[in-house]
């Protein structure tokens, strides 16, 4: 079935009409009829959260449970989010459920990868003792991507620096990305060091970690949803210390991550699922231009994950907006208009 939509469209801001056709936009009138499904407002490139972990059962175990995993994938759908990268899932998707038509666009980096000599006090991790083969044996499998625990105590020693950089090396050389969990100083210092392709969290990143992104092309995905939910709850201990002043680093460093040419993006870590339009108004919070912070959850994430935006054969992910975000960033919590691979959602 095609429909037509006319608005503005974004990141260009130029009113246009575009229709679909199947999964596919096309800016040139189609032969077949169209019904018009969106007159005005203003239409993004689908939502995108780069950083969630959904299907993980309640319980003393942690478990991958598809009904919560179809439930929570469908709650980001609903609030526009067409594309969602998983950077460690406790199992693998369903083939139905990844190929459903409703079911927004899926990139997994596999398991939660911890090196035998980091600390085991998380039950999802998955203990390697050949974190390189490891590594690549898990970009292979999934979509070209694979996470590392690049840390996970913030006063335990993280995974050396000539460790991280074998892992880069040998992913890259297999033709795939990693992702790197970082939440103590020396953890972010290794990964930025090795030229990890994303840092995730990054609490307490040290000044000189931003040239490094910058020089290795490393993006930065910050998910301070996650951690602004945590932050009211932490005690006043030195953990808890170290952890604050770990968490109002990170916000600092992502103007100056912008600032330096390293690509920020939008990604909520957890619960609720649905909720990336809370991690761009954090962004803008923490410094980010409000444009730059809409595009880390559209058009720039859409390109990291190698998805085009608005144009001519793209897929049909598309939300329409009654105010232009980058002037009305809350506005995205409400979208007009939202279709996945060209299916009318709402």
């Amino acid at each position: 079935m095609a429909f037509h939509l006319r608005g503005t469209v974004l990141p260009d801001g130029v009113v246009r009409d575009l229709w679909t056709l199947g999964d596919s936009i096309t800016f040139q009138r189609p032969s077949v009829p169209a019904d018009t499904v969106a007159d005005g407002g203003f239409l993004l490139p689908g939502l995108v959260d780069v950083h969630t972990h959904p299907g993980g059962a309640a319980g003393d175990e942690p478990a991958f449970d598809p009904e919560v995993f179809a439930a929570q994938i469908t709650a980001h759908r609903d609030a526009g989010v067409t594309a969602l990268r998983f950077p460690g899932l406790l199992g693998e998707i369903p083939g139905e459920l990844r190929e459903a038509p409703g079911s927004p666009r899926m990139i997994t980096a596999g398991r939660w990868l911890a090196w035998v000599g980091l600390s085991r006090s998380a039950a999802f991790h998955t203990v390697t003792d050949d974190l390189v083969a490891s590594a690549v044996a898990e970009a292979k499998a999934h979509d070209g991507w694979c996470k590392l625990m690049g840390d996970w105590d913030f006063e335990a020693p993280p995974v050396p620096y000539e460790l991280l950089r074998a892992v880069v090396e040998g992913v890259h050389a297999a033709g795939g990305r990693v992702a790197a969990h970082c939440q103590s100083a020396a953890g972010v210092l290794g990964a930025a060091r090795a030229g990890v392709d994303s840092i995730e969290h990054g609490m307490g990143m040290p000044q000189e970690c931003v040239d490094l992104m910058a020089g290795h092309g490393t993006s930065y995905v910050p998910t301070l949803t996650a951690f602004a939910r945590s932050a009211p709850r932490i005690e006043d201990t030195a953990r808890g210390r170290l952890w604050n002043e770990g968490h109002r680093t990170m916000i600092r460093r992502v103007r100056e991550a912008y600032d330096a040419g390293v690509t920020v993006l939008a990604g909520t870590d957890s619960a609720p699922h649905g909720n990336v339009a809370a991690e761009v108004l954090h962004l803008i919070d923490a410094g980010l231009p409000s444009g730059t912070a809409v595009g880390a959850a559209s058009w720039t994430a859409r390109a990291f994950l190698g998805l085009p935006a608005l144009a001519e054969g793209a897929p049909a992910d598309i939300t329409v907006y009654d105010a232009d975000p980058r002037e009305e960033p809350a506005i995205l919590h409400h979208p007009r208009r939202i279709m996945l691979r060209g299916r009318i959602i709402r």
